[in-house]
């Protein structure tokens, strides 16, 4: 009986239509195998629980005796998002649902206690001390970025992602594209947030004619260009002609685009409303999605001083940013504080040798994992020894440098989405796709994100709570008082304020 019952909740978990009801079975399922009273239990080998047990009734004291000072003090002292191991994927895979009802609480008294220094009534600690400790706090603990890889028209995957992660309201405000990832970073990163929802809708997403016209034009020589402008029409219809610096304004999120030189001997870009506030979002898209011997390179536009479109960098052509960097991730680090990455993983190309969690137990994943190794380190060597002696070759040479490139790339993050199966053809990724095989897409990528939300929730609950409250005490610190809508700061001048701020510290 038991086991029918189990039976019949895993059906209902693989037939869910939505996230409540895949949540509701999971739930039920727990119960059932027992994973619930694991969850209840915080004693295991899979995290420090004495450690986050001792913090955790530290900070309940501190509230309960109402000591504002040594209350900041403890949190001051150590608030970071791998705690006794709390972050680890290994306390994720035991329940549907969830984890140790120890993680939680921490994570929930963490945020109560943020939003309580944060109130004006606190006694005894200053709007100042306030700013330092949040600004410092959230420089320590870092936040998370979503990041799209390249995908060619498997990029419906990633808008299931979005969608899901968007209806639970756990879109980080910084997010990264590369090809067909691009187009999707771009398409959330330059509307208004009240408008995300129409991005979903089948209507929006229909662009199977100018796919099929590509796909006619796929022969050598001059219909490259044919099919070039096929793919313009693709973006313009859903990519607004603004700057990475407006796309900021209307929506609040940080995009960042990867793409590629054509020529040797240059460096590949991340573009964002930081290094490239001028530049069009539009050239930047086409750019990344411009694979080679399918579309010629491209160059890139920007508005100059006098808000006059013009050519950026003209000199230059650029090509598919995920042959240089499907995730940009240390990038990321550098310009934001990025140390927390929830990736959405189509590329076909990488698909086949990655898994969704980083270091997967057992004996035929380490076996596989250390032979993949091999594998990759003696096809970089060989290709590096192979560039001298055909280094007179620019065609070969270029393959042998885009082979090292897409190789010595790292292709996962801390969380993984990835589709059910693993074996994508990467002779499909320009296949034209009927609205039934859009929507098929995106119903898969919502499914492979919903098992991951409530990790999701808590990993990311502090550095969202540290995310707001930085913004409200920043608008109080400059205006007097909190703003009701205030305005956007730029992200280049809010990193030179971030730096400020960290320099006085």
């Amino acid at each position: 009986m038991i086991l029918n019952m189990s039976r019949v909740l895993e059906r209902k978990i693989a037939e869910a239509d939505t996230y409540q009801d895949w949540k509701d079975a999971a739930i039920a399922y727990d119960e059932r195998s027992g994973a619930q009273k694991w969850k209840q239990n915080e004693r295991s080998r899979r995290y420090d629980y004495a450690a986050i047990r001792r913090r955790l009734e530290v900070l309940q004291v501190m509230r309960r005796s109402n000591d504002d000072h040594g209350l900041l003090f403890t949190l001051n002292e150590g608030i970071h998002g791998n705690l006794g191991g709390m972050g680890s994927s290994s306390l994720y895979q035991r329940a549907k649902f969830g984890t140790k009802q120890l993680v939680l609480d921490y994570t929930n008294e963490v945020t109560s206690a943020l939003e309580y220094l944060a109130k004006p009534k606190t006694k005894g600690v200053s709007t100042a001390e306030k700013a330092d400790f949040f600004h410092r706090a959230h420089l320590c603990f870092g936040q998370s970025a979503l990041m799209f890889s390249g995908s060619g028209t498997f990029l419906f995957f990633h808008v299931g992602v979005f969608k899901a992660l968007w209806e639970q309201n756990l879109i980080p405000d910084v997010i990264s594209g590369a090809s067909g990832g691009a187009l999707i970073a771009a398409v959330a990163g330059s509307r208004a947030p009240e408008d995300l929802g129409d991005i979903f809708k089948p209507e929006f997403l229909e662009f199977e004619d100018d796919i099929k016209s590509i796909i006619r034009n796929l022969s050598p020589g001059k219909r490259r260009n044919l099919r070039k402008q096929d793919l313009i029409r693709i973006i313009e219809r859903i990519i607004p002609d603004i700057t990475f610096e407006e796309a900021y304004q209307r929506s609040g999120l940080k995009i960042n685009i990867s793409i590629t030189p054509a020529e040797t001997h240059q460096k590949s870009r991340l573009l964002n409303a930081v290094t490239s506030p001028n530049v069009m979002l539009r050239e930047a898209v086409l750019a990344s999605c411009c694979i080679p011997g399918v579309f010629p390179p491209v160059s890139l536009a920007a508005k100059n001083v006098h808000g006059e479109r013009v050519p950026y960098l003209p000199s230059r052509k650029w090509v598919d940013g995920s042959l240089s960097e499907d995730l940009p991730m240390k990038r990321l680090s550098r310009l934001y504080g990025v140390n927390h990455f929830i990736v959405s993983q189509t590329n076909p190309l990488a698909l086949p040798f990655i898994t969704s969690e980083k270091r997967k137990q057992g004996v035929w994943n380490t076996v596989s994992r250390t032979a993949l190794g091999t594998m990759k380190d003696w096809g970089l060597a060989a290709a590096h020894l192979l560039q001298r002696p055909i280094s007179k070759d620019a065609y070969v040479n270029k393959l042998i440098d885009g082979y090292i490139s897409l190789v010595s790339q790292t292709y996962t993050g801390d969380i993984n989405i990835l589709p059910s199966n693993r074996f994508l053809s990467p002779t499909k990724i320009l296949a034209a796709r009927n609205s039934e095989e859009v929507m098929a897409l995106l119903a898969e990528g919502e499914r492979q994100t919903w098992p991951l939300i409530e990790r999701i929730r808590i990993q990311t609950q502090i550095s969202r709570t540290l995310n707001r409250l930085v913004d409200e005490l920043d608008n109080k610190m400059l205006k007097g008082k909190r703003a009701a809508h205030p305005k956007r700061v730029s992200p280049v001048r809010q990193n030179k304020a971030d730096k400020l701020k960290v320099v006085n510290t």
